[in-house]
């Protein structure tokens, strides 16, 4: 798996030379874009899910650190 992340400039080139053979060189800036969007939106979508999962496990965790405070309180008291 780590193989296939380690591309050289070789590959690059080739890949480069692939994109211009099957789409042209007048689509790729629109492809680029298109590309570009998707990336944002799905880094967006990511941060806005872990922003919901924090403010969740937010409000669990205070729960759990009140019985904490709690349960130590009562322990100390015995």
């Amino acid at each position: 798996m780590i193989a296939l992340l380690s591309v050289g400039g070789f590959e690059v080139l080739v890949i480069i030379l692939v994109f211009l053979i099957f789409f042209g060189a007048k689509s790729i800036p629109g492809l680029a874009r298109t590309m570009g969007r998707a990336s944002r939106q799905f880094k967006d979508a990511s941060q806005e899910i872990q922003r919901e999962l924090n403010d969740t496990t937010g409000g669990i965790k205070k729960e759990i650190d009140e019985h904490k405070k709690a349960f130590d309180k009562l322990t100390k008291d015995d």
